[in-house]
């Protein structure tokens, strides 16, 4: 009900808007007052509750020139990695192959798979491995990348790899369920990724 209240009470007082592709984030603040004013009429005693582009940083708008630099955040559900950290180039290890983002690439959502992601400043190169996530590349040279979980590859214990992949190895051998069998082949896919990482 609360959510059509905007909609219904709001229009005679405001002229229809255009909606902005999903990649073109408005560089001003997303707060829809009007909105706010028709909450506050229904319900005076509630705060206007909070929608997902009130806690959206706004983005720059789409540059006119290819930018030099490409915009990078990467985050996990517990921290974040790189937050708006200017990188020449990033590669993510996305489920039809490797894919290579550089300033001024198209606008692109890519599902991850088990894999390297290197990020690329310079001459120096940064390694993680991402079990799963997305890439969210967006038209004005940012890339925002959320994985479950990654951990940067110098800190891989390539023994404990070892021993991950024998044990999920041997658990897809004798897992009788679909759920059992599912569970089993995510660890060996995992443990092999990461196994490839150390090794090559």
């Amino acid at each position: 009900m609360f959510r059509q209240a905007s909609r219904l009470l709001g229009r005679s007082s405001r002229p229809p808007r255009v909606r902005a592709m999903c990649t073109e984030v408005p560089a001003n603040s997303n707060k829809d007052s009007a909105f706010v004013e028709a909450w506050k009429k229904v319900s005076p005693t509630m705060e206007p509750p909070h929608t997902p582009s009130t806690y959206m940083e706004p983005r720059p708008p789409t540059p006119s020139s290819l930018p030099s630099k490409l915009t990078v955040n990467f985050v996990l559900p517990y921290s974040s990695q790189l937050s708006g950290k200017e990188v020449d180039m990033v590669m993510v290890p996305a489920t039809t192959g490797q894919m290579g983002v550089l300033p001024g690439h198209v606008p692109t959502i890519a599902e991850l798979k088990p894999g390297v992601l290197s990020v690329h400043e310079g001459s120096d190169v940064t390694k993680y491995f991402v079990s799963s996530g997305f890439a969210f590349i967006h038209a004005n040279s940012v890339a925002d990348i959320v994985a479950v979980e990654a951990v940067p590859i110098d800190q891989i214990d390539a023994s404990l790899v070892q021993k991950g992949l024998a044990e999920f190895t041997q658990k897809l051998s004798s897992a009788t369920t679909d759920l059992e069998k599912a569970e089993a082949q995510i660890g060996v896919d995992v443990h092999s990724a990461l196994n490839s990482t150390i090794t090559g």
